[in-house]
């Protein structure tokens, strides 16, 4: 890509927005793959028992109209696009937009904090199709470099983490363990990328930056068939353990998301709340990061960033 971008898109996965959006939800994510039909049924549940939607749009949307106010405010009047993977408004909706309004190079955010082949590059290739089924007019895009080590992103987490602490009896929140959680993925795909790497160096760093020494790492939201081996411990069994080990409570911090969705408040705040409790343990979560001003003001760096490149 050659010239300096005029614009940015956000990326995410997607979610849906009311009870009647669930089920087609849930088919755009499963094209192709052999999901049983009772699988899909169950999760639909999940989004049920949740309200019967994702905030995970209009999350994503409020950071967008956070980076748009901090570009605003740098005197960088940039259009900020979304586009997302599997709902409204879809990839090739966004570039059709942009095309529309006139943008020829655009930088690529990607919303996921770790990087393996199916939170990164599978976004880039169907940003790829919609590109070639646009034509000539569809906007160049350039991606943003992996973030998760980024010092706005961790301020962010550490901020969340830090808030969740104080909610507990002070004379105990030193010896509560944190437990970072991102999404599980197969082995062999997380040999494949540096996922588990940026995984635990991002909450080295945020635990670095609370000064708290107990912390351990967790995966969760499996969804893979039982026979094939995905990364450990699943956050399941590392609660019990950990109340086993003798804590009294948890801050469970979900690390891997930057917004919540059904992977957060039902994953999470139901099923391993539930799982936590059985074993005695207090259950507390993190925020996500959200629209944290200082996640904000990294997005903005990213911009800033791709603007200065040759």
């Amino acid at each position: 890509m050659s010239g300096a971008i005029d614009a940015v898109l956000l990326i995410a996965f997607g979610g849906p927005e009311k009870p009647e959006d669930i089920r087609p939800f849930l088919a755009a994510v499963t094209r192709g793959r052999p999901i049983p039909a009772a699988r899909l049924e169950e999760v639909a549940r999940h989004y049920e028992a949740i309200g019967g939607r994702s905030p995970l749009n209009e999350l994503t949307f409020r950071q967008a109209d956070g980076l748009r106010a901090r570009l605003r405010a740098a005197g960088l009047g940039l259009p900020v696009y979304v586009g997302m993977r599997n709902w409204t408004p879809s990839l090739p909706e966004a570039l059709a937009a942009m095309a529309g309004g006139g943008a020829r190079r655009a930088l690529g955010i990607i919303l996921s904090v770790l990087q393996t082949e199916a939170s990164w590059e599978r976004y880039q290739q169907d940003v790829s199709a919609a590109r070639a089924a646009l034509g000539p007019a569809a906007p160049e895009v350039r991606y943003a470099p992996p973030w998760s080590e980024r010092a706005g992103f961790l301020d962010a987490m550490a901020d969340r983490v830090r808030a969740a602490l104080a909610a507990l009896p002070a004379a105990e929140r030193a010896a509560t363990p944190l437990l970072f959680t991102a999404h599980s993925i197969p082995v062999g795909m997380a040999a494949a990328s540096p996922y588990v790497s940026q995984f635990t160096a991002a909450a080295g760093a945020v635990a670095a930056r609370l000064g708290h020494a107990r912390w351990s790492l967790a995966y969760q939201s499996r969804s893979g068939r039982p026979e094939d081996a995905w990364l450990e411990p699943d956050v399941g069994d590392a609660l019990p353990r950990l109340a086993a080990g003798g804590a009294r409570r948890v801050v469970v911090a979900p690390l891997g998301f930057v917004a919540d969705h059904v992977e957060v408040l039902y994953d999470l705040d139901i099923e391993a709340r539930r799982i936590a409790e059985r074993a005695g343990l207090g259950f507390h979560r993190a925020a996500t990061v959200g629209a944290h001003p200082a996640f904000l003001a990294m997005l903005a760096a990213l911009v800033g960033e791709a603007l200065a490149a040759p």
